[in-house]
């Protein structure tokens, strides 16, 4: 969800079908596809329990410093590290300061295996020297959203006014919640379209086997996995299963062309995140985008807008 951002806006887009063609270039031979995993947990205060603020010591800024020693290279917006990246990984944050990994693309889930409890050994010696832990739940059990810091990333200001406009619990999803994904690819686009419909599928079960977010605010929350339910009232627009993945002519240019009817969040350009929460990517497309008048997009905004979709399952160049 929070890569860290690329000043290149990338290459012009000047019709649909290029659009289309940069989710198809992510076809590969078997023998190339790969595993990456992304591993969030909430950050905390060993003391007192409470949230780490980006500043201070303990602090999110504190954890990023110290994992440089590492050979993580740090990664600046207005002058603060808001990401670290080593070898095809990343470490991001999320908007409450959930710790990310992203992995690089590797062979198996025994590598994937490794490069995880590799970032958790550097975690907890950097928390060890700071006073910081680390905690693993898919909501976290014990903060109020407004105990939760903000990070200092421009992105999620904008979705911050913008998510109480779409459903009551986007603000939750944003702040109180953690999640594990697996990113796979595909060979072609049938092979694309029978994992996406098997992974749709098998999200429930997956949701049910790994439940773990049952506590609110200290108390019992009546669920299993409040995270699931969370997501049922954040953004119907963006989030859900696509019951058309199992319709009769799913293909790369049908997803395509949901995501263009998904409404925007910004436009990163010049080290600034532009405001273009609600706005069409298809009039973007026309050049007649409220946020960039007269201005086209490019293929980094595309994969940009893909990255803010929250569906069960999503595609970018992998699903």
């Amino acid at each position: 969800m929070s890569a860290p951002p690329a000043d290149d806006p990338g290459i012009p887009v000047e019709n649909k079908q290029q659009l289309v063609d940069f989710i198809e270039s992510g076809c590969k031979p078997p023998e190339a596809w790969r595993i990456g995993t992304e591993h969030e947990k909430f950050a905390f205060d060993l003391k007192t329990l409470r949230p780490l603020p980006y500043d201070g010591t303990p602090g999110i800024r504190a954890l990023l410093d110290g994992l440089t020693r590492f050979g993580w290279e740090p990664h600046l917006e207005d002058g603060n590290p808001i990401a670290l990246t080593m070898d095809g990984q990343s470490i991001t944050l999320e908007p409450g300061g959930q710790f990310e990994l992203s992995g690089a693309p590797l062979e198996d889930i025994h590598q994937t295996c490794v490069e995880v409890n590799t970032h958790l050994k550097q975690v907890k010696e950097i928390g060890a020297e700071i006073g910081s832990g680390m905690l693993g739940l898919g909501f976290n059990p014990k903060w109020r959203r407004e105990d939760v810091h903000v990070m200092p990333k421009g992105r999620y200001g904008i979705m911050m006014a913008y998510m109480p406009t779409k459903g009551s619990m986007g603000l939750d999803m944003m702040f109180r919640t953690c999640t594990v994904q697996v990113n796979l690819d595909f060979q072609s686009e049938a092979d694309m379209v029978k994992k996406f419909r098997v992974g749709l599928a098998l999200q429930p079960v997956a949701t049910a086997l790994f439940a773990n977010s049952p506590f609110t605010e200290g108390k019992p929350n009546g669920f299993l996995s409040l995270r699931s339910h969370v997501w049922t009232d954040t953004d119907p627009d963006r989030c859900g299963i696509l019951p058309f993945v199992f319709e009769d002519g799913m293909s790369f240019e049908r997803y395509a062309e949901h995501v263009l009817d998904v409404p925007m969040y910004f436009i990163y350009r010049n080290g600034t995140y532009l405001n273009a929460s609600g706005q069409s990517f298809r009039d973007f497309l026309d050049g007649k985008l409220p946020a960039l008048p007269g201005e086209k997009p490019t293929l980094r905004d595309w994969e940009d807008h893909m990255t803010t979709l929250f569906p069960e399952l999503r595609m970018k160049r992998f699903l």
